[in-house]
């Protein structure tokens, strides 16, 4: 029956887009080329123009995307826009360098790049500045969306290895955008984009969105209120403050994941609409952030800037859920053949009332950076250096995590347990931790066609950790240097060939609770990343890339052995990632527009003196990837683009051994667009499917606290919004 609506409703979308069209025999599509102040993106958009801007998040310093020795895409709002991109689910479509890593839905969603989840802590910025990951991350007050793939250290200091993700925030401008939306489940959307300058030296803008959400799982329908403000200053020719602020609530029932079936067997004739676990008495689990950012920038002279900025980032979690993990109730699993983490060869399942509430993250930052130009000769210099002050704070309650009951994947409803009578403890401080830093590069120029980059992190990490009660547990001081080096080769205008060598640091996982050495955190580890690539871009209409990568840092896993736990959690051996990644992006023709890439990924564990988990593919890292998404504007109607996409992944590891796989898939998607105007104002109306044939996959085998899971990709959606600019 929820098919058959979901079609109904999809049939009624796009017979509201074909009644639009004749709107467009009235008055004539505004010239892409020539916007107004209210004017919308035009059809033919340029996915990469902003390819010869600068990335603020790359760990190489200032420089176009020809001069950047790294891979970095960036993702433009009208890009984003056109697919209705919300989530940083849906953005991790878009890129093969990107996948899910435990990514539920009605939660803060995380990813991996290049096969390394990223560091909440550090991962995600915004303005370049750091932000607490565990927040649902808004798009509508985004420029555009940085994606900086492989080892940062100069850029983030301590950091997962695989990348980080920059959200560069919207400047004030003359612009008075309504959207409105809504999908083939249901759902309500809104938000306006309104920017003015008050002033000739004084500016703003400001977003908003209001979502309620009806997702395809059931009762996992959600709201969320989204604000933001962004000030421009030109206090002086010489300086500038710009100024960030944006808040946001959510509040949706967290879906759990499926876990296989005996640590061995994939589930199978599932209903991914299912909640798993569900209770009447359990409430949506509530997230509400706040993120600031300040950057002044001074210029001393034409070659001399200074630029100080400061970041502030709050999130706080109200954990509500009844909690779907592995079967140590189940009778079938009393004899202790399957692991208790895992859920039952038959399907059985239990079920936890799991209470956190007021878990608060804390993220602030203090960065000061001298940039500049120099001359020794017929040799440039372009110098930045500077100091950079991080501090992050974890603030929990002690939690509810009690056995309420058991179930079946197959059940037909999920029967109603009594929730727990206990109550979440008192607050306390978990986590307290200081990272301060000394940075400095050099890019030398020696002339048109070479270029060599030299320059490293000096860190100094401060970190203490306490237990559920607040008293202290562990102390960890350490200090190290971070270098790094790149070489720049430039033989024509239109071609770039570089070669680079970075070290990292990246923080030490916390223990599984059901190892022998549980809730301890381990040492942090050190990587190094050699790679190689190739950028190609004859204009700013198409560019071309190619990167080959090796990364390498120590393993962390549960080591079976003789304790008590059988397990104990340690770093033994290297974990090595070498890939190769492909890139094309921009115009093929006038009409035709091609956003792809590719992945092929080998990510191996080595010496790690446990055989079973070496010689083969690690957990949740497909071998390929591709992404590929095309928009035609159609000759015939003017204003009228179509658009198509295909999304595949490879067979997916999910047992640390790698005997068991979830199988490869192919998604495709499917979209039109139209513009036009409507008396003096822009119209465009967006129309997106995605899994347009409906096929169920599982789309990643991530995991979360030493424990793995399987979570189903979303059924065919439809989804509907109309742009108005006022």
């Amino acid at each position: 029956m929820t098919k058959r609506m979901n079609r109904l409703r999809i049939s009624l979308l796009t017979a509201a887009l074909v009644a639009a069209l004749p709107l467009h025999a009235s008055e004539p599509a505004a010239d892409a080329g020539e916007r107004s102040p209210t004017d919308l993106a035009g059809i033919r958009v340029q996915a990469h123009q902003q390819a010869a801007k600068t990335a603020p998040s790359s760990s190489f310093g200032v420089g176009s995307w020809k001069d950047t020795p790294a891979s970095v895409n960036v993702l433009g709002s009208e890009y984003l826009d056109r697919l209705q991109v919300r989530g940083l689910s849906e953005l991790a479509r878009h890129d093969a360098s990107l996948g899910d890593s435990y990514a539920p839905v009605g939660y803060y969603q995380n990813v991996a790049i290049r096969g390394f989840a990223l560091d909440l802590a550090t991962g995600y910025r915004f303005n370049g500045l750091s932000i607490a990951g565990e927040q649902r991350l808004a798009l509508e007050n985004i420029a555009q969306v940085e994606v900086l793939k492989g080892e940062a250290g100069l850029a983030a200091g301590v950091m997962a290895p695989g990348g980080l993700i920059n959200y560069v925030g919207k400047r004030p401008a003359e612009v008075r955008n309504l959207t409105l939306g809504t999908d083939s489940e249901g759902s309500r959307y809104a938000a306006v984009d309104v920017g003015h300058w008050l002033t000739p030296t004084f500016g703003i803008r400001f977003n908003a969105a209001w979502d309620d959400s009806d997702s395809y799982i059931e009762h996992a329908d959600g709201r969320r209120n989204f604000y933001s403000l962004a000030t421009d200053w030109q206090i002086s020719e010489r300086s500038k403050l710009e100024v960030d602020a944006n808040y946001q609530t959510s509040a949706q029932r967290s879906a759990s994941g499926f876990q296989l079936l005996g640590a061995t067997g994939i589930p199978h004739g599932v209903d991914r609409e299912k909640m798993l676990g569900y209770q009447p008495w359990v409430q949506p689990v509530g997230i509400d952030s706040t993120n600031l950012t300040a950057l002044h920038t001074f210029d001393f002279t034409p070659d001399w800037q200074s630029r100080v900025s400061v970041g502030h980032s709050r999130t706080v979690i109200n954990d509500n859920v009844a909690f779907a993990y592995g079967c140590y109730y189940s009778e079938a699993c009393a004899d202790g053949s399957t692991p208790g983490n895992y859920f039952a060869p038959n399907g059985d399942y239990d079920i936890y009332d799991y209470r956190s509430p007021d878990d608060t993250r804390v993220n602030q930052q203090l960065r000061a950076e001298l940039r500049g130009r120099v001359a020794t000769g017929s040799v440039q210099h372009q110098l930045s250096f500077g100091v950079d002050a991080f501090h992050r704070t974890v603030d929990k309650r002690q939690n509810v995590n009690e056995y309420v009951g058991t179930t079946n994947i197959h059940a037909p409803q999920v029967p109603v347990f009594d929730p727990s009578p206990l109550q979440p403890g008192a607050s306390a401080r978990r986590l307290d931790s200081w990272q301060r830093s000394a940075f400095v590069l050099d890019r030398i120029s020696f002339n048109d066609q070479w270029q060599w980059l030299a320059g490293g992190r000096y860190v100094r990490m401060d970190e203490r950790a306490y237990d559920k009660r607040g008293t202290p547990e562990r102390q960890s001081r350490l200090s190290t240097f971070l270098p790094q080096t790149a070489v720049v080769f430039k033989p024509t205008d239109a071609l770039s060939v570089y070669a680079s060598y970075v070290e990292g640091l990246s923080l030490g996982k916390e223990a599984p609770f059901w190892t022998q050495n549980g809730g301890s955190w381990l040492q942090p580890l050190e990587s190094r990343q050699t790679e190689v690539g190739i950028k190609f871009a004859r204009t700013d209409a198409l560019t071309l890339s190619a990167a080959l990568f090796r990364t390498s840092l120590p393993l962390q896993y549960a080591q079976p052995d003789d304790s008590e736990a059988g397990y104990t959690f340690v770093q033994d051996g290297r974990q090595v990632h070498t890939g190769l990644e492909l890139s094309a992006d921009g115009q093929l023709s006038e009409r035709l527009t091609l956003t792809a890439s590719a992945s092929v990924l080998q990510a191996r564990a080595r010496d790690t003196g446990t055989p079973a988990n070496e010689g083969h593919q690690l957990v949740n890292v497909p071998k390929r990837r591709a992404t590929v998404h095309v928009d035609y504007a159609l000759p015939f109607v003017e204003g009228l683009a179509v658009g198509g996409g295909w999304r595949y992944a490879s067979a997916n590891v999910a047992t640390v051994d790698g005997q068991v796989k979830v199988p490869s898939y192919s998604v495709f998607d499917a979209g039109l667009r139209f513009q036009h105007t409507l008396g003096q104002r822009p119209v465009r109306w967006n129309l997106s499917v995605d899994n347009l044939f409906d096929r169920f996959y599982w789309r990643d085998t991530g995991s979360t606290d030493g424990d793995y899971y399987l979570f189903a990709g979303a059924p065919r959606q439809a989804r509907l919004s109309v742009t108005i600019g006022l």
